[in-house]
């Protein structure tokens, strides 16, 4: 078995409210992007896949319009990444990522969402050492010694090609994420990606006991509701 990554291809939210959230913490996202790099995705590789991963999510053309929209104009909201580690039930190992305009706040959401279910948040680098911090893409292929040879004739830093169910699935330090995304659009003109973006990606998981799933399931739940937070890494499997 391969890595075991986040599939970003998330399901369809069924509320209203649950599609607005996924839509504020794209739109958000796509801002800082923009804001750091330029709200060009012809010049910006990682608005662009941003973009694209946004579209698949179906979030409407106006959320991410609106966000270049702001992040191409003066002032506006000023949106910092903030991380949160620590260990969630069953003793798993967890990070959760934010964009945020109130730390102070954040934290305290964050924390409350660890209090409630009696779990422990930690001090930075509780965790993230545990974890590969990876730009990954996946896309159909079956032939891992031709991805490989084309980033290395690119002259770009691969951790692993992996090739599973018809996936050929790329890691790469973060650092090399645009790098790498050129090479392969380079080599594969008519690539599709499935997976495009930077992840933490766990050293090792684990079987989450039975008894703790119910209590996890709850834990994601809450971060999810949190407005600042934008994504939860763990290790556990369930």
């Amino acid at each position: 078995m391969g890595r075991a990554y986040q599939n970003r291809k998330e399901s369809i939210a069924k509320t209203a409210t649950a599609k607005s959230r996924v839509y504020s913490k794209y739109g958000r996202e796509i801002y800082v992007v923009a804001k750091s790099g330029g709200a060009d995705p012809d010049t910006n590789i990682s608005l662009r896949g941003l973009i694209d991963r946004a579209r698949k999510d179906q979030v409407p053309a106006h959320v991410i319009a609106n966000a270049l929209d702001k992040a191409s104009g003066v002032g506006g909201e000023d949106y910092s990444p903030a991380r949160y580690e620590g260990f969630g039930p069953g003793n798993c190992m967890v990070i959760v990522e934010c964009l945020t305009d109130n730390p102070n706040r954040t934290f305290g959401d964050v924390r409350n969402c660890f209090t409630k279910c009696k779990v422990k948040i930690g001090a930075p680098g509780t965790t993230a050492h545990m974890f590969d911090h990876c730009a990954i893409f996946s896309f159909a292929g079956d032939d891992e010694d031709v991805v490989l040879e084309a980033l290395m004739e690119a002259d770009v830093d691969v951790t692993d090609v992996e090739v599973e169910n018809g996936m050929v699935t790329v890691f790469a330090p973060h650092t090399e994420y645009a790098n790498t995304k050129q090479a392969l659009v380079a080599a594969f003109p008519d690539i599709e990606f499935e997976t495009d973006e930077i992840q933490f990606v766990a050293q090792n998981s684990m079987d989450m006991p039975e008894d703790d799933i119910p209590m996890m399931e709850k834990f994601l739940d809450m971060l999810e509701d949190c407005d600042d937070v934008q994504r939860v890494y763990h290790n556990a499997n369930f």
